[in-house]
């Protein structure tokens, strides 16, 4: 691997580190604001965070719903922004940053 490729590379991995998402934050801000859609503001998931806040999280309902996908939630917005950084450094294809 040439030197221009590693360095990009490893700025790469460091701005994908600096935007990654931490399951265990997500839990506790679920636990916290749950019915205000705390845990999904964090995720950028805002039009979901406003519907939950406006419905205090759809009377619990989705509220309840989260706790079950929040793993699998919080995996894909990794995943997802890891992507685009690597797109944007040009280190990959970028089609699955269009991937939700």
């Amino acid at each position: 691997m040439s030197d221009p490729i590693k360095y990009r590379l490893l700025r790469a991995e460091s701005e994908a580190a600096s935007v990654h998402k931490d399951l265990k934050v997500t839990v506790i801000l679920w636990c916290l604001t749950g019915l205000l859609g705390g845990h999904r503001f964090y995720l950028g998931d805002t039009g979901r965070s406003v519907a939950m806040l406006f419905t205090l999280g759809g009377c619990g309902v989705w509220t309840l719903i989260d706790v079950f996908f929040l793993p699998r939630r919080v995996r894909v917005v990794n995943e997802r922004r890891r992507a685009e950084v690597m797109a944007r450094y040009g280190l990959l294809d970028g089609s699955a940053a269009g991937r939700s």
